[in-house]
């Protein structure tokens, strides 16, 4: 995989970026960091994801990684500090993860050390002032890939910014408090695609319910409280949605929701007998051309018992209608509000999942 424009800038400028600890991130597979570490052997190069899929392609991709070179999948940096922060930016990236990102790398490095960030936008001047927030002095450099920015860090932050945000809604007249995260999906607020799908669901006393890609945790809150004796398994590959779904469940006082870090497709604890699953819900993304779809519509016909339903919630039906036959027996459809739910129960026999 070549790298993302603003990561391949940060390449080229390798020269530029100080020995000894070098923390990084990545939009692709770890690209800079391997080049990081490998221009240099005296280096420690740490790079973090925000994502757990990402990670173990990465590492595929970089089974003959360099030993100075740590690939860690966590919600927020490692302890400081650091010589180098190096931040490779996408204009179709979340600004306000952004903005944590850049907070986070300045609290990071040490004093005289320096943060590289790299945009894919030429004409960029919002990322120029976001750095200009936190640094004396910021250097600009622009290309036709995108465009750089250089600063050294003189002095901590005299305020810093909580991007965390608590907030409240309602299920079936239950207050349920929920905390988010810039990176989580749907940030500070409750997805339509949540609501429609608390909606659509029924929960029965004693049941297993799965949550796969939890996000916030907001279903998996609603779903835990729903019924007595009802017990909840919540997934998902972001460690600060795991985080932040757990919060939740404490905030809540529950003890019936269990959260874990794994991806849909390579999370097999679920295939035990003592785990098969009478309901699993879940909102794929729609990008990825339904590629995640298909992970969530295999890895919940793998996770039903015998008579259990899947729920799945979204804008387009042309896929599932199509898709699901492959795994399922029973599929039906329902408008919820702008939105459709895709019930999906009877798991085929004798196909490989």
């Amino acid at each position: 995989m070549a790298p993302r424009p603003s990561e391949q800038i940060l390449i080229d400028v390798l020269g530029e970026v100080p020995p000894g600890r070098i923390l990084c991130t990545s939009l692709g597979r770890g690209q800079f960091a391997s080049a990081a570490a490998r221009s240099n052997a005296n280096s420690s190069v740490c790079c973090l994801f925000l994502d757990l899929h990402a990670l173990e392609q990465t590492r595929l991709q970089l089974a003959d990684a360099p030993v100075n070179l740590r690939l860690e999948c966590a919600a927020d940096f490692p302890e400081g500090p650091f010589d180098a922060v190096a931040l490779p930016i996408s204009t179709a990236g979340e600004a306000e993860l952004v903005r944590d990102w850049l907070q986070a790398g300045h609290q990071r490095l040490r004093e005289g050390g320096t943060l590289l960030a790299a945009t894919d936008n030429p004409d960029d001047t919002w990322l120029h002032g976001e750095m200009r927030k936190l640094f004396a002095k910021v250097t600009r450099r622009a290309g036709e890939q995108g465009t750089l920015y250089k600063a050294i860090k003189t002095g901590p932050l005299k305020k810093l910014k909580d991007f965390e945000c608590q907030f409240a809604f309602r299920d079936e007249g239950r207050l349920i408090q929920a905390i988010s995260r810039p990176g989580v999906f749907s940030h500070r607020q409750v997805d339509g695609g949540a609501r429609a799908l608390l909606r659509a669901t029924v929960i029965e006393a004693g049941q297993q319910v799965l949550e796969l890609g939890c996000g916030s945790g907001v279903v998996s809150l609603a779903a835990a409280l729903r019924a007595p004796d009802v017990h909840v398994l919540a997934i998902d590959s972001n460690p600060r949605a795991v985080e932040c779904t757990a919060r939740g469940a404490q905030l809540n006082g529950l003890t019936n929701l269990e959260v874990r870090l794994g991806t849909a497709e390579s999370h097999k604890e679920y295939e035990a007998p003592n785990e098969a699953f009478d309901l699993v819900l879940a909102n794929p993304p729609y990008y990825s051309n339904f590629r995640i779809a298909e992970i969530f519509a295999q890895s919940a016909a793998r996770a039903l018992n015998g008579t259990g339903t899947a729920l799945f919630v979204t804008k387009r039906t042309d896929w599932y209608a199509e898709n699901l036959p492959r795994w399922f027996a029973q599929i039906s459809t329902e408008s919820v509000g702008n939105y459709s739910i895709v019930r999906a129960g009877g798991p085929q026999i004798g196909v490989a999942l």
